[in-house]
C-alpha cells in the first residue's frame, strides 16, 4: 500500500500543470483543459478558421495552405478526440503532444490519436496534407478489425519523422487520389476513400513501424494506456464476435495489469484526459455502429452482444450517445434488419 501510494503521488506531481514546461502556466493549462474538441470542425469553428474545406465530420481532408491562415500561427493547447495524419511537402513550425516536443519541416510525416494534449506553431506554412478520422470512420470504411492489423494506430506517440523525397512523393500520390475522390459526387467515394487509406497505412507500416522501439514512449504509465487500448479493443472484438458474452468492467481492466481499479483510473485519466468510463462508452457506440451497419444481426442480437441484458436499454444508450436511434441509423445505411 505505502508503494501504491508513493506511486500515486509521483504520477500526480508528474502531471502536475507546472510538468509541462515554463513557458505555460498553470493558469492557462487550466484554461486549455477545458478545451476539447471531438471533431475537426468543432477545433476550426472554435478557432474562427474557414469551415467550407470541411465536407464530412468524421474524415476531412485538405490543404492547409487553403485556409489561408496567416503565420507565424500558434493553436492554444486542446485536447483532439479524433486521429491526424499530416504530410509536409513545405512549411516550418512545431507541434507539442503532451510534453514531448517534435519539429515540423519538410518532407516530414506524422499522425496522432485521440485523447492528447497538442498544439500547434507554424513560422510558415505552405504545402501541409491533413487527414482527420474518427475511429467510426476508420472501422465503418477501412477495416472493422483496424487495430488488428494495424497496431501502431494505439501508440501513444507517433514523433514526426523525415522521408527521402521518394517516399514523400508516394504519399503525395495518395493523397491527391483521396482529394479528388474527397471533393467528387460519387456515392461510394467514402468507401473508395477507406479503400486508398488502406494503402496509406500501409505505407505506414512498412516505412515506418518495422524499425519503432516502444521504449520510446515512456514511462510505466504510458504502458499502461496502451495496454488498457489494447485491451479494450479485444474484448470489444471479442464481444462483436460473441466470443465474449459480458462486458468488462473497470475492475476487469485492472485486474488484467494487476492494478488497484482506483490506480488504474487515474492513470486513464490523467493520461488521456478522458475516463475509463467515456473509453468504454465511445468503443461500445463505435462498435455498434459497425455491427448496424456491417451485420445482419437484428437489434435485439446486437444489444445482447454489446452486453445489454435488454433491447431497449441498448437502444436508450445508443440515443443518448448519437442523437439517433439504431433503427434510423441502420436505415440510413439502407440496412432493414432490425
Amino acid at each position: 500500500m505505502r508503494r501504491f501510494l508513493l506511486l500515486y503521488r509521483l504520477l500526480q506531481i508528474c502531471h502536475s500543470p507546472h510538468s509541462f514546461g515554463a513557458n505555460i502556466s498553470p493558469m492557462h493549462h487550466q484554461d486549455n483543459e477545458k478545451q476539447i474538441f471531438n471533431t475537426l470542425y468543432d477545433q476550426y469553428k472554435h478557432l474562427g478558421l474557414p469551415l467550407e474545406l470541411i465536407k464530412h465530420t468524421d474524415f476531412t481532408v485538405f490543404n492547409l495552405k487553403d485556409i489561408n491562415q496567416p503565420t507565424p500561427f500558434k493553436s492554444p493547447l486542446s485536447r483532439l478526440n479524433f486521429f491526424v495524419f499530416a504530410f509536409i511537402k513545405s512549411g516550418d513550425g512545431d507541434y507539442t503532444i503532451d510534453e514531448h516536443n517534435y519539429k515540423l519541416q519538410p518532407r516530414a510525416i506524422y499522425f496522432t490519436n485521440p485523447g492528447h494534449f497538442r498544439s500547434f506553431n507554424w513560422e510558415h506554412i505552405g504545402d501541409v496534407y491533413l487527414f482527420t478520422l474518427s475511429e467510426s470512420f476508420l472501422k465503418e470504411n477501412v477495416h472493422a478489425n483496424i487495430f488488428d492489423e494495424f497496431s501502431f494506430l494505439l501508440a501513444e506517440i507517433f514523433p514526426a519523422r523525415v522521408v527521402s523525397p521518394e517516399v514523400f512523393d508516394e504519399f503525395d500520390i495518395l493523397y491527391h487520389q483521396i482529394l479528388r475522390e474527397y471533393n467528387s459526387n460519387s456515392p461510394y467515394r467514402y468507401r473508395i476513400i477507406g479503400n486508398l487509406f488502406v494503402v496509406v497505412l500501409l505505407k505506414f507500416k512498412e516505412y515506418f513501424w518495422q524499425d519503432y522501439n516502444p521504449i520510446y514512449e515512456g514511462n510505466r504509465s504510458s504502458e499502461i494506456v496502451k495496454n488498457f487500448k489494447r485491451l479494450l479493443e479485444k474484448h470489444y472484438r471479442d464481444l462483436s464476435s460473441g466470443i465474449a458474452e459480458q462486458a468488462f468492467r473497470v475492475q476487469d481492466y485492472a485486474d488484467a495489469q494487476s492494478l488497484h481499479p482506483n490506480y488504474l483510473s487515474n492513470v486513464i485519466k490523467i493520461k488521456t484526459g478522458k475516463t475509463i468510463s467515456t473509453w468504454i462508452a465511445e468503443k461500445t457506440i463505435s462498435e455498434a455502429k459497425a455491427l448496424l451497419q456491417n451485420s445482419k444481426l437484428s437489434i435485439k442480437e446486437i444489444a445482447f452482444r454489446l452486453g445489454f441484458s435488454e433491447a431497449t436499454h441498448f437502444s436508450n444508450y445508443f440515443k443518448k450517445h448519437t442523437d439517433t436511434s439504431p433503427v434510423l441509423f441502420r436505415k440510413g445505411y439502407g440496412t432493414v434488419t432490425s
